[in-house]
């Protein structure tokens, strides 16, 4: 991991489901996600996939925080790629919306493999909520070092 230094990760990241109904009453909702995006480290850039889940918690009105765990990988080979854990803290802005619902976050991320790297991220999207328990996800996400 020592000859890979993140400078910067975007990820644009589409969430296959997100397995509860928005709310700010702080009850507890999971995801799982899968996204294609760009990492750009000393100056060259390359396709990166992004998969994993995780789940988040509302504290109080449209604040609340996170955790997810990922394995970040290039679009050419699956097997180099990095574990990728991250926990946020966001802000929903508009947390009562029936179903368009935006979002910023940012917070902690570690990447792993034989080494680690800490990193810090941050970002925002929105929701997408739909029939009930399912919701779609875009988010842009930027890791740095």
């Amino acid at each position: 991991m020592r000859n890979l230094t993140f400078a910067i990760a975007i990820l644009m990241t589409f969430s296959i489901s997100a397995l509860a109904q928005p709310d700010s009453a702080g009850n507890l909702r999971g995801e799982v996600f899968y996204g294609a995006g760009a990492g750009i480290a000393g100056g060259e850039a390359q396709g990166l996939m992004h998969l994993g889940g995780g789940f988040d918690k509302t504290i109080y009105k449209g604040l609340g925080a996170g955790a997810e765990l990922g394995y970040l990988f290039p679009r050419q080979s699956f097997a180099n790629g990095v574990g990728l854990f991250s926990a946020n803290a966001f802000y929903h802005i508009q947390p009562d919306s029936s179903f368009l619902v935006p979002f910023l976050t940012g917070g902690y991320s570690l990447a792993f493999r034989q080494e680690t790297v800490n990193l810090a991220n941050f970002g925002g999207g929105v929701d997408y909520w739909f029939r009930g328990r399912w919701g779609l996800r875009m988010e842009v996400r930027d890791h740095v070092s």
